[in-house]
């Protein structure tokens, strides 16, 4: 997974068909993202963010997931307890 600047003006990653464009003064504008301008830094997390997707959606449907689900119950702070035969919670050594 990389993604490449190549001659200053374009982006592109090897594992997703998106790609950016320089619109100068180290600006760029995401395939994704239109009506977008974003910095540099901005323009790749945002291209590493869709050579990501290609993997989730191929993984998701093993749990029986969208990949927004799967992105939305891993990310939800609620879903951090711990499993009911996990003792650590009751005897204090682990706060739930």
């Amino acid at each position: 997974m990389a993604v490449q600047i190549v001659a200053g003006v374009s982006m592109c990653g090897d594992r997703t068909p998106h790609h950016a464009r320089s619109v100068g003064q180290e600006r760029w504008v995401v395939s994704f993202l239109p009506g977008r301008t974003l910095t540099t830094q901005q323009a790749v997390a945002a291209l590493q963010i869709a050579e990501m997707t290609g993997e989730l959606a191929r993984l998701t449907p093993f749990v029986g997931l969208t990949p927004l689900e799967a992105v939305g119950f891993a990310m939800w702070p609620g879903r951090l307890r711990r499993a009911p035969w996990d003792r650590r919670v009751e005897t204090g050594e682990v706060r739930a």
